[in-house]
């Protein structure tokens, strides 16, 4: 649609109401500041949803693996044998053994459960979100096998740091002429990670497999093959290759299996969050169209004046839809530039919020995250603005057909 410099000048002057007509300027208003609004919040609340998602797919596929092996039965034997033969698969970057057990962490007065996990040295070394993530301490010693690393938070409820000592109760004790007696043992802390997951930093712990081993009574055995792909969007096929290569007596499990209903929830919350808050957006279009009729009736003696000089049905139409969606235009792009300001500042946002309320708006005990995540989508982005700029000019072309349908001898003989 192509407007002359006349139409584009008289629409300009439509949206520049006198005072007697202040009450549609406010309508006006009203619709660009909810439309403007209604783009930035879906923008936002999108980039969270998408950021909190990869975020947690990222910390917890790098530290947990995108496939678990494990013994139906008992552990797995010979396992750097079947590691070997799973490592030849297409799509398998690493296997990991590791032996995994619940124990009893004691220490300065306190107790709590926590998981054991037994991994070489130079496999953890391999895990970014581990090696790249030690705030005290270095993974020197426990290549080594001396000392074990422990999350922040763990570190934090037992005032622990490195070099400190921690002690284990594992509940499968050592049988006695007395019964069963929990084999009790202290480790030194040879470092501290934080890979931001409160759940994890407060209740994991990575000793080298030859100790766990010794510890959990797994001699020359591992309880679980950790398996991480290329592509973890190919865990459930590889999955099945593995299986029929280890047999019906291990269970193979990928993380879609896993962690498969926290993800599926994000994403129909994701889904959810979108449909309400277009509602803000269709709610500023029917502004428009209010807004609209209420200018269409206030200029009904403009719009007689300029048909009687030679303006033609379309010249009128075209004036009121650039009128109406220059509102939706302007507060469309307004919209994406605070969208993306905010996006990109997020978490300054969230601190400083914080700190003016005196609470903390992103717990990581509830979120499992210690940062708020924003990850913009453009293709996600510039749907959100067509569907905006849709429902903005849509909501014009009503008024503007009811202004071009006024008949100049009708608004001239009631003014």
């Amino acid at each position: 649609m192509i407007f002359s410099a006349f139409e584009r000048m008289v629409a300009g002057r439509y949206l520049r109401a006198r005072r007697r007509e202040g009450f549609v300027s406010v309508i006006a208003g009203f619709s660009f500041g909810g439309i403007a609004l209604g783009v930035a919040t879906l923008i936002i609340v999108m980039a969270v949803m998408n950021g909190f998602r990869q975020d947690m797919m990222s910390r917890i596929l790098g530290v947990n693996g995108h496939i678990d092996v494990s013994g139906k039965v008992y552990a797995i034997d010979k396992f750097d044998d079947l590691a070997a033969k799973l490592k030849v698969l297409p799509g398998i970057v690493s296997v990991m053994p590791a032996v995994q057990g619940q124990v009893m962490a004691t220490g300065q007065g306190r107790s709590s459960g926590v998981l054991v996990r037994g991994v070489r040295g130079e496999d953890l070394a391999q895990r970014p979100w581990i090696a790249n993530h030690i705030i005290d301490g270095a993974l020197d010693g426990f290549t080594e096998g001396e000392g074990i690393a422990v999350g922040s938070r763990m570190a934090e409820t037992f005032n622990l740091r490195a070099g400190s000592e921690l002690t284990l109760l594992a509940p499968k004790g050592n049988v006695t002429a007395f019964g069963a007696v929990p084999r009790v043992q202290t480790f030194k802390i040879a470092a501290v990670f934080n890979v931001g997951m409160s759940d994890f930093d407060a209740s994991v712990i990575f000793m080298p497999l030859p100790q766990a081993q010794r510890f959990f009574k797994y001699p020359n055995a591992v309880t679980n093959l950790e398996i991480h792909l290329a592509n973890p969007d190919t865990a459930h096929m590889i999955s099945r290759d593995i299986q029929q290569i280890t047999g019906e007596t291990t269970r193979v499990l990928s993380w879609e299996q896993t962690n498969g209903p926290l993800f599926n929830a994000l994403q129909v919350e994701r889904n959810v969050m979108f449909l309400i808050l277009t509602l803000i957006i269709l709610v500023a279009a029917f502004n428009i169209i209010s807004g609209m009729i209420m200018l269409v009736k206030d200029k009904g003696r403009d719009i007689a004046i300029l048909r009687t000089m030679g303006a033609t049905r379309g010249m009128i139409m075209r004036i009121f839809f650039m009128a109406g969606a220059s509102i939706g235009f302007v507060g469309t792009l307004l919209g994406l530039i605070l969208g993306v300001v905010v996006c990109e500042n997020i978490e300054a946002i969230r601190q400083f919020l914080s700190m003016i309320t005196g609470t903390d708006l992103f717990s990581p005990e509830i979120y499992f995250l210690s940062k708020m995540p924003a990850e913009m989508d453009w293709n996600e982005t510039l749907s959100i603005i067509a569907m905006s700029l849709a429902l903005s000019f849509g909501a014009t072309l009503y008024p503007s057909w009811r202004a071009a349908r006024t008949d100049p001898v009708d608004a001239l003989r009631y003014e």
